[in-house]
């Protein structure tokens, strides 16, 4: 008997971090309504590129970005590092034509960066990664 509810209070706690899991994925919250842009937008041409990278996920990554530092966010989908270029798209034998997005923030805080690589505001979650489309296609 004992045994049995341990079982369950497991099962329990487990299903309950899972939903919460999700909803921090797809529910807005008041701080993350506005979407941030990127401040180094006009001065590369890499943020030109009309086609979409590899989905590597559908769901994006909470990181914390600090004020004034370059980063690059690889757009290819093919990078070890995600959501991080590591230089992937240079290998010749790959043929991969999208070139990695430079970006910086102006406030430290956590963004969402988008992992889908369909995001419409580059390199920064817009919720494309819902569309039925996205989820289906990484399954």
């Amino acid at each position: 008997m004992l045994l049995t509810l341990k079982k369950i209070l497991q099962f329990v706690h487990f299903s309950t971090l899972k939903y919460r899991n999700i909803r921090r994925y797809c529910k807005n919250v008041k701080e993350d309504m506005e979407i941030p842009t990127n401040s180094l937008k006009e001065y590369y041409s890499a943020n030109d590129q009309t086609n979409n990278g590899f989905i590597y996920d559908n769901k994006p990554f909470k990181f914390t970005c600090i004020a004034g530092k370059t980063y690059s966010w690889c757009l290819c989908g093919r990078s070890n590092k995600q959501p991080f270029c590591d230089g992937t798209h240079k290998n010749i034998h790959l043929k991969i034509k999208q070139k990695p997005i430079r970006f910086a923030v102006t406030e430290t805080k956590d963004y969402w960066l988008c992992n889908c690589k369909q995001t419409s505001n580059r390199p920064f979650c817009d919720g494309t990664h819902l569309k039925e489309s996205i989820q289906e296609k990484r399954k």
